[in-house]
């Protein structure tokens, strides 16, 4: 990128001297004929005037104007009018004329002895100067165009091989559990046989099943999951209740929901999944110690999913990071969970997710956002 700016700096500073010397050239020329017309102006019948018609008639490349005193069109070349009479004509040129004066772009061609009898030659720039005065800039805008168009591709191409990375680590995670899951199952299945009374089995069947429902989320990761319309109070609840199992005494779950009726197209499994990440990371958060508040709120088919904690908090300069894949600030972890979290929401559920406010020693608030089902 560096080295496209360098030669797009070096275009446009030798493009600026190569305008000016034509530029020079242009006005040179211009004196010459400036010169070939007073000659014309000051003729008599002895006068040979071959050598100077030549020279008007040589100009086909720079437009000229030439007026009298008082600001009268005499004549023009290379000039295209776009009036349709020769009035509207003669004052387009007029106008064209004054222009060239105001820019400096005129040559006064004395043709008599006072000081009011001259012609002016007005003179615009040639198309080929125009162009290579806008070539460079061209040049730079292409060079830029084609930078962010790279840049563009980069970070597709970085976020395709992120992605591939991300579902292989899930897939190959979940291929992993199957077979300890198998096994675990037998042997509880074998100890229900075995011990029918013992109250600790039906526990022991709990956890594997949560660990096959793990697995089945791992799965889940890079492939379409399947949709259904559910309520959202039943999703939300059950997070809560597993949370509430799962967590000390001294950490509190709360939720609260403006409507309980309300559904949305979710794949269940997938996004309880990401409230559990939410809930999970803010325990950790708080230290083992506060409150947990789950709040919804609807907006016509909006739906507004708020997780509040009472821990540490994050860092302003760290919120921006945090969905991140690898950014953690725990001493033990990955930093996939959020990461995962937004693709689930983002890419599976066409909804958003983010950080609502966070300020550190006080709280973090993580919304999501998706539709509602009518």
């Amino acid at each position: 990128m560096a080295v496209a700016v360098l030669i797009a700096a070096a275009s446009l500073v030798i493009s600026h001297y190569l305008v000016r010397d034509l530029a020079h050239e242009e006005r040179q020329r211009m004196e010459i004929w400036a010169e070939a017309m007073h000659t014309l102006s000051q003729a008599d019948e002895s006068t040979d005037l071959n050598l100077v018609l030549r020279v008007i008639e040589q100009n086909n490349t720079i437009p000229v104007i030439v007026t009298d005193a008082d600001g009268n069109v005499q004549t023009y070349r290379n000039i295209e009018l776009r009036a349709r009479t020769a009035n509207d004509s003669v004052a387009e040129a007029t106008d064209m004329a004054a222009d060239m004066q105001r820019r400096q772009q005129s040559i006064r061609v004395q043709t008599g002895e006072g000081s009011k009898d001259y012609l002016l030659v007005c003179y615009d720039d040639s198309l080929l100067l125009t162009r290579l005065a806008w070539y460079p800039y061209v040049q730079l805008g292409v060079v830029m165009l084609f930078v962010v168009v790279a840049i563009i591709a980069l970070l597709t191409s970085k976020r395709a091989e992120q992605n591939k990375v991300w579902v292989g680590l899930s897939k190959e995670t979940a291929h992993q559990l199957g077979t300890p899951i198998s096994s675990l199952m037998a042997w509880t299945e074998i100890l229900r046989e075995t011990y029918p009374d013992d109250e600790l089995i039906p526990e022991m069947d709990k956890d594997v099943k949560r660990l096959q429902l793990i697995a089945d989320r791992f799965s889940k990761i890079g492939s379409a999951p399947e949709l259904h319309s559910i309520r959202l109070h039943e999703v939300l609840m059950n997070v809560v209740d597993y949370m509430n199992r799962r967590t000390s005494q001294h950490v509190v779950i709360s939720l609260d929901m403006d409507d309980k009726d309300t559904c949305v197209m979710v794949n269940q499994q997938l996004f309880e999944w990401v409230f559990e990440n939410l809930c999970k990371n803010a325990v950790d958060a708080m230290a083992g110690a506060g409150s947990i508040s789950i709040t919804t709120k609807t907006h016509g088919r909006r739906c507004f999913i708020d997780v509040t904690d009472t821990g540490k908090g994050i860092e302003r300069v760290n919120i921006k990071s945090v969905f991140r894949p690898g950014f953690t600030t725990k001493k033990r972890g990955w930093g996939l969970g959020l990461s995962l979290a937004r693709r689930i929401i983002e890419e599976y559920h066409h909804g958003r997710i983010y950080v609502l406010r966070s300020e550190v020693g006080v709280g973090t608030t993580f919304r999501v956002e998706i539709d509602s089902v009518l």
